[in-house]
């Protein structure tokens, strides 16, 4: 069977890297399935070599990966932190107020939208998840528990809902059907609203070798000369671009209604596409150069999990991360490396890892066990945890991020 690009129905002949088999990598396991048969599927993404959009098949449906999902925001103090100098950001430059209706999509358990309620902005979230949208209820904050597109877009504004502020932070790469979704964000904006969308920056995954982003849940991987040109397809421009460090390197775009003369573009647009251009993004050869890059990188990791435990040494993850999960498959790292792994969020906690089934426990294990070695698998998130867990220097216990390369820090 012949792969077509979800953007252009080109055929997709080109792999931009194989990571061999993996469970889904939310897909936390109970006490009681661990010995039950696991669904593995092949771990592949391709390039495109018409549109250069990098992007996985679709095993199993958004419908059945994101019916009851175990990843809450607020369970990481950075990013709520990053959330809210956002909804700051978002006020001060365009004046938002009471008068006015932001929306999100994927708005997850509330962590953002809180802080556009606390300033008495009417807000919508719009949350396929059950669970966490009803976390997102508990909070005040309305949500509507539904997957994103057209024909939601088209029944929101049926009654009154349009967006002066429409927001989508990494749901983009978590989307199957990318036409139809941008179709229902044109159709929800209001004539001079604003879209802001951020989403890893594939030339960040790229040059930082962050492989352990590709996983299911994840199917397409964007360039801003890719993304451009997807929203520039249903009438949509990208008027301005900032890059920030969130999930190893992303990028915030504004986006506006082509028809929208009031705003004029940035430079920082054309500066960051002659950026990707210079870079290689424009080329098929730079897409084809990744995979045996990310080979070195496992043996590197490998090598040095062989090392420790050869000398007698005591490895423990920190994290639960989706991102974790592909890492650990790819590399085959199980509980013969690491004897476990701890997560903050209770949904997590008493559950094993898929594939590996690495056990999860609560953070005050490490107290307990005094390992020699924390592996952070949330490797993006290093310097909180390192702020949160310093206590392991106590013993002499040390860190280690796999991501771009094995070291101790």
């Amino acid at each position: 069977m012949i792969n077509h690009c979800r953007f252009c129905n080109n055929p997709l002949q080109y792999t931009f890297v194989d990571l061999g088999v993996s469970p889904l990598a939310n897909s936390y396991l109970k006490a009681d399935q661990i010995n039950l048969m696991e669904p593995f599927y092949p771990l592949r993404a391709y390039v495109c070599e018409l549109c250069y959009l990098v992007q996985l098949p679709v095993f199993q449906s958004s419908e059945e990966i994101f019916s009851n999902y175990a990843y809450f925001s607020s369970f990481s103090d950075s990013w709520l932190q990053h959330a809210k100098a956002y909804a700051e950001l978002m006020i001060k430059r365009f004046g938002f107020d009471a008068a006015n209706q932001v929306i999100e999509i994927a708005s997850n358990d509330g962590y953002l939208l809180q802080y556009f309620k606390e300033k008495n902005i009417p807000v919508l979230g719009i949350e396929p998840a059950k669970n966490v949208a009803q976390a997102a209820q508990d909070l005040g904050i309305q949500t509507l528990q539904k997957f994103f597109g057209f024909q939601t877009a088209v029944e929101l504004t049926q009654k009154q809902y349009y967006a002066d502020l429409l927001i989508g932070n990494n749901v983009l790469a978590h989307v199957p059907d990318l036409n139809d979704f941008v179709k229902g964000m044109k159709a929800i904006l209001k004539p001079h609203g604003v879209i802001t969308m951020e989403f890893p920056h594939l030339m960040r995954l790229m040059a930082e070798n962050q492989f352990d982003t590709i996983y299911h849940e994840h199917f397409s991987y964007f360039s801003f000369i890719t993304i451009e040109k997807i929203l520039a397809e249903f009438g949509l421009t990208v008027f301005d671009v900032e890059e920030l460090t969130t999930h190893g390197g992303s990028l915030r775009i504004y986006v506006k209604h082509q028809e929208d003369k009031d705003k004029s573009i940035s430079i920082q647009v054309t500066e960051l596409k002659e950026k990707e251009r210079t870079a290689g993004f424009t080329q098929l050869k730079h897409y084809l150069s990744f995979n045996e890059k990310i080979q070195q990188t496992k043996l590197n990791l490998l090598k040095f999990l062989i090392s420790a435990k050869n000398i007698g040494k005591s490895i423990v993850g920190y994290g639960a991360p989706a991102k974790g999960n592909t890492l650990l498959n790819y590399c085959g790292i199980r509980s013969d490396f690491l004897d476990y792994t701890v997560d903050r969020s209770p949904h997590k906690q008493d559950r094993f890892l898929p594939g590996t089934h690495i056990p999860i426990c609560h953070p005050d294990k490490i107290r307990e066990t005094k390992p020699d070695y924390v592996l952070i698998l949330p490797w993006n998130l290093k310097d909180e945890i390192m702020e949160q867990m310093k206590f392991i220097r106590e013993w002499g216990g040390k860190f280690v991020v796999p991501i771009p390369e094995a070291k101790v820090l």
